[in-house]
């Protein structure tokens, strides 16, 4: 069965975590990682003959157009994640209107076609912030993957469905949702989905939920990861403790978590898997 990988395109101080301690108007002056990081990523994929969703923060795109060309030249797709990572709920409509139409012009112009896949920064599409979904649509976005049926201190909607979708929003237009995958145990969703939780459980606890979804529910995984998370030399953000270990826990395993999934299931892009689920996609 496919399943989809996906990349959320942002640099190690992008994170919500760093908020309050990387002030947006100094992100040109803190030391990049994001192209390196990207390259490996490329470099792994392109030895598993696989392609992945990125989701691409506007800000990246902006200032490093050719590494946006060449993952898209790759045969990989280009998805947004807005401009500069501000959580949907933290944004009034017009301020998110304007911050989707910004990015979905700087990606189109780099890659010539349109682009139809959103992803909210840290999945902060929730019950506050769902009127985003009408937004994205009347913006001509064809899907989104931003609703983590979960519950978590700064996103998730754990009444939410579990598997892909379509998000009927009035009698005229719906849009498609992609949820990052969660495995159900004793009447809860636990994630499994990569990010965080890739680093932080093991991978064969990974595999079994992935297995779980594909052979007994018999639907698709989707995955996450960023590209800072295969670098455990990035440098260190004097954050609380909480938040650093979230960040930092176990840097140094992803690479290998990555490849052993790569080489144990089939992956593809979020608009290919969507296609034959989906017709309109």
């Amino acid at each position: 069965m496919l399943n989809a990988l996906t990349i959320d395109l942002e640099d190690y101080y992008h994170v919500t975590a760093f908020d309050h301690i990387v002030d947006r108007r100094n992100w040109d002056k803190m030391e990049t990682r994001i192209e390196g990081n990207c390259e490996k990523i490329l470099s792994i994929l392109n030895e598993h003959k696989m392609h992945a969703t990125f989701f691409v923060l506007g800000w990246i795109a902006e200032r490093y157009p050719i590494l946006i060309r060449t993952i898209f030249n790759e045969g990989h797709e280009i998805s947004s994640h807005g401009f500069n990572h501000r959580m949907v709920y933290h944004q009034s409509k017009d301020a998110f209107r304007e911050d989707i139409m910004k990015t979905q012009s700087i990606l189109e112009d780099i890659t010539g076609i349109k682009i139809k896949g959103y992803r909210a920064p840290t999945f902060s599409i929730n019950n506050k912030s769902l009127w985003a979904l009408n937004i994205l649509c009347e913006q001509g976005y064809k899907y989104d993957s931003s609703i983590f049926p979960i519950k978590h201190n700064r996103y998730g909607i754990p009444s939410a469905k579990r598997f892909p979708h379509t998000i009927e929003l009035n009698s005229k237009s719906n849009i498609t949702e992609f949820p990052p995958s969660t495995i159900s145990l004793c009447g809860s969703n636990i994630p499994i989905a990569g990010g965080g939780y890739l680093r932080l459980f093991p991978v064969k606890l990974i595999e079994w939920g992935m297995r779980k979804i594909n052979y007994t529910e018999k639907q698709p995984a989707i995955i996450y990861l960023h590209p800072w998370e295969l670098d455990p030399e990035q440098p260190r953000i004097p954050a609380s403790w909480p938040s650093r270990f979230r960040h930092y826990i176990n840097l140094h395993s992803t690479e290998k978590k990555l490849r052993h999934l790569l080489n144990t299931f089939r992956f593809t892009t979020l608009r290919k898997l969507g296609s034959q689920l989906f017709t309109e996609l």
